[in-house]
């Protein structure tokens, strides 16, 4: 059987979090300690989360882009930070047909994780 939106939601639902549709195939998650706004969105045969964690900064860039690239490197077990726009973001990428719970889960605790973690390290790039 096919997993679709529904199944998505019906997890959100199990690990206690709130949804919200704002467009079809997405889902915007609350309810996470120290995270706001995951987005997951079915692209195919993929779901894609994403969250942002900063406005790009004017200056020490070079430096934050290092500190990004050390973080997938020794500290992200699922996902990874990149850029989206303007902004720094964490997105992971898991297949929809065999996706299950705990697979789920786990990449929304990685997540979490990341954040809380990393939030006294890259706290020192966010402007005023």
């Amino acid at each position: 059987m096919s997993k679709s939106i529904q199944d998505i939601e019906s997890f959100i639902r199990e690990m206690d979090l709130t949804c919200e549709i704002p467009r079809e195939g997405t889902c915007v998650v609350t309810g996470l300690s120290d995270v706001n706004n995951v987005v997951i969105t079915l692209a195919g045969p993929v779901v894609v989360f994403r969250v942002k964690i900063l406005d790009i900064p004017r200056h020490n860039r070079e430096d934050l882009f290092r500190t990004m690239l050390e973080l997938n490197a020794t500290e992200m077990m699922h996902g990874a930070y990149g850029i989206e726009g303007d902004a720094v973001v964490i997105s992971d990428a898991l297949q929809l047909e065999n996706l299950d719970f705990n697979e789920f889960a786990a990449t929304m605790d990685d997540i979490t994780l990341a954040v809380s973690s990393h939030r006294s390290r890259l706290a020192r790039y966010r402007e005023a």
